[in-house]
């Protein structure tokens, strides 16, 4: 039993640090990205326009590249690896590349050719509330940005070759180029164009190219350089489109409800969905950091467990997982609820951002992040599924917390407008989550929320309600955050995190909890 334990957590947790640093440079950047166009574009007309215009194509992106593709093409690559020789897995990427790449091809020129159709659809409150003018240059954003999902679909296609064969550095780095390219468009070009605003849309196609070539290197080291050409009739690639046609829903439930918050948001007045996106970036901060990063690491390691028929190391791998998201996102979750106004002003309160901007993004950031750990959740649980490639107990679950999500909306947004929107989407996480949980638990695959664990629950809810005192104590007045620079914001916002951080640990430690036993 020792052994096997040893195998499991030294190897996830060494790929897990790889990717996690990463993923946290990658993350600052992206924090930087936010901060310049908040600087430069403030939450007007022109910043909901590009937002509405990146959304769209990042939506189709998690619904063909690193959300149901990648879930269907891992498990299936997994088997190609362990059972044939390296010429069949060349064959599959090939021709898995050129099938998926002339579909998004075609997807990508209707899409520009469409784009303000497909403004109309996604924003329906511009048509109706008669804002022809950010209708219009939201399609025109669109047009420019579109590409980047055929892009983006190709370079998530080379990092599932890449994270199936261990090499996940170059694939956790990829999303910086994104943000970097964003900044020096915001500070090298928005002055080139009468409309500022498109050098952030440029910026995104220049990001999208550089994101793609970034993975060539890596590919070619392990002789998988793709040559893509079209297999719609090979056998791998049908099993790919079978497991991806129920994952495109099942793997992207938490994309469609942010989708429907864009649609609703429109209706709402002028800032709204910028208020939404500024709070949903500082979510997606530890959501990747941990989320997403545990995801990425485990499936390759529980499709292998599932072709092995070993239960006991897939359990394992899962339950490791679990601890990870719990140890990290209690108190990650408790952060956001009780710093959610500081945050949003230390990072973005400078520039065209207002006072009021601070507090209606704070507010919403405090509704999303209530719903953190639903969203790991569900991060980690998914590949449980995906692993044995049963792609339709996921779209069951995910339809069903999709229903309760829009029902919520339509309830909440009355009384606590975008808001009520985040609030929605936080309960629909757990509820996801948890249909989840107990259909794997149902399978006998996993045992996680047990007596066992109740000692490990108790500690880090005493270390996280510590934590939230000590930071409560020191967390200056609201007034104080708007009127001191933003030098002394970001001074006082990193020792009040460092200072609870330290509290949390420290008290783990001294209760007996062993950060070691993670690792074995």
């Amino acid at each position: 039993m020792k052994v096997k334990k040893e195998k499991l957590a030294p190897r996830l947790y060494r790929s897990g640090l790889v990717v996690s640093g990463l993923t946290m440079l990658s993350r600052v950047l992206g924090m930087g990205r936010d901060i310049c166009i908040a600087y430069f574009f403030g939450s007007g007309t022109a910043t909901d326009a590009f937002i509405l215009s990146f959304r769209i194509p990042n939506l189709f992106r998690r619904l063909f590249a690193e959300g149901a593709f990648s879930q269907a093409f891992v498990p299936v690559l997994t088997e190609y690896k362990q059972n044939k020789n390296h010429e069949a897995v060349r064959n599959l990427v090939n021709r898995t590349m050129g099938s998926l790449g002339m579909v998004l091809l075609i997807i990508t020129i209707i899409g520009m050719v469409l784009s303000e159709t497909l403004v109309s659809v996604f924003a329906p409150g511009y048509l109706y509330s008669g804002a022809e003018e950010k209708l219009k240059l939201s399609a025109e954003l669109l047009t420019l940005t579109f590409p980047y999902l055929f892009l983006i679909s190709m370079t998530a296609l080379a990092g599932s070759v890449l994270n199936a064969y261990g090499r996940f550095a170059a694939p956790a780095f990829s999303p910086a180029l994104l943000n970097l390219s964003l900044i020096g468009s915001a500070v090298f070009l928005r002055d080139r164009f009468s409309e500022p605003v498109f050098a952030l849309a440029w910026g995104v196609l220049i990001a999208g190219v550089a994101q793609l070539c970034w993975q060539m290197p890596s590919l070619f080291k392990i002789n998988l350089i793709p040559r893509p050409k079209p297999g719609f009739r090979d056998s791998g690639v049908k099993r790919v489109g079978f497991l991806m046609l129920p994952a495109i829903f099942g793997a992207s439930v938490s994309q469609i409800n942010i989708l429907l918050d864009t649609v609703l948001a429109s209706f709402l007045e002028t800032g709204s969905l910028s208020w939404l996106y500024y709070s949903d970036r500082l979510l997606e901060l530890p959501l990747a950091l941990f989320g997403i990063t545990i995801a990425t690491i485990i499936l390759p390691r529980l499709s292998s467990d599932h072709l092995k028929e070993s239960n006991h190391d897939f359990s394992s791998t899962l339950d490791w997982a679990l601890r990870m998201i719990f140890l990290f996102g209690v108190p990650a979750s408790a952060s956001l609820l009780v710093l959610s106004d500081e945050l949003i002003a230390t990072l973005f309160f400078q520039g065209a951002m207002t006072a009021r901007d601070v507090s209606m993004a704070g507010a919403s950031l405090a509704a999303y992040g209530a719903g953190l750990l639903g969203h790991m959740m569900v991060k980690v649980l998914a590949p449980g599924y995906f692993a044995r490639q049963d792609m339709v107990s996921p779209v069951r679950f995910g339809v069903f917390a999709m229903v309760a999500n829009m029902v919520m909306n339509l309830l909440f947004i009355w009384h606590f407008q975008h808001v009520g929107l985040a609030m929605a989407t936080s309960i629909s996480a757990f509820l996801n989550a948890l249909l989840l949980y107990f259909g794997l638990r149902k399978s006998g695959l996993i045992t996680f929320f047990t007596l066992g664990n109740f000692l490990f629950f108790l500690r880090l809810s005493v270390a996280t309600l510590l934590m939230i005192f000590l930071i409560s104590y020191l967390n200056p007045p609201y007034d104080w955050w708007l009127e001191a620079g933003p030098y002394f914001r970001v001074v006082m916002m990193v020792g009040i995190c460092f200072s609870g951080i330290a509290s949390y640990f420290l008290f783990l430690v001294l209760s007996g909890f062993k950060l070691k036993s993670m690792l074995k």
